[in-house]
């Protein structure tokens, strides 16, 4: 089953005690973004404590409801301009508010989720597969109609093998 609109939404609403999502790609290209984006690109730079929007104010909410919502990044240096973007533009006003963000460095190392594609895994119950093109466009978001163990399993292994976003970008110039 495709998920997109409504249905999508409704899993970030829905879920009771934990949202995951595990990102491999060194950029999303986001019909949305591309504007922002083109400026940070330009010199612009976006003020992280500033940010207050739909997902920032429902990441609070549902911290103070006791729900998680968390994501391990896998990356390479040197970061992409998008990962640069994406940290400061996202991650770091949603890490204050409230998500667990973490970053797998594979620069020096063997990937430990090598072929491992993109999804969220909720409750850890429901599997959803993010499929992009290899450039970072999206194609679709899918339900996983099997048994979610494989991607329990990736979680674990990618936190794990992570850092907490915040010291991974300490000393890094975003």
């Amino acid at each position: 089953m495709l998920l997109a609109g409504e249905e999508w939404a409704a899993r970030f609403e829905g879920f009771r005690r934990e949202a995951w999502r595990l990102e491999t790609l060194p950029q999303y290209l986001m019909p949305q973004e591309e504007e922002e984006f083109a400026a940070f690109k330009g010199g612009a730079r976006v003020d992280p404590l500033a940010v207050s929007d739909e997902y920032t104010d429902r990441l609070r909410r549902q911290v103070t409801e006791g729900r998680s919502q968390g994501r391990v990044h896998v990356v390479t240096q040197p970061l992409s301009d998008y990962l640069r973007f994406e940290f400061s533009r996202y991650y770091v006003p949603h890490a204050l508010a409230g998500e667990q963000i973490r970053i797998l460095d594979v620069t020096d190392q063997v990937n430990p989720l090598e072929g491992v594609q993109d999804f969220w895994l909720f409750d850890r119950s429901e599997v959803v597969l993010m499929n992009y093109h290899p450039d970072g466009r999206q194609i679709n978001r899918e339900v996983h109609e099997g048994d979610p163990a494989r991607f329990i399993e990736y979680q674990r292994i990618a936190v794990a093998e992570s850092v907490p976003f915040e010291e991974y970008v300490k000393g890094l110039e975003l």
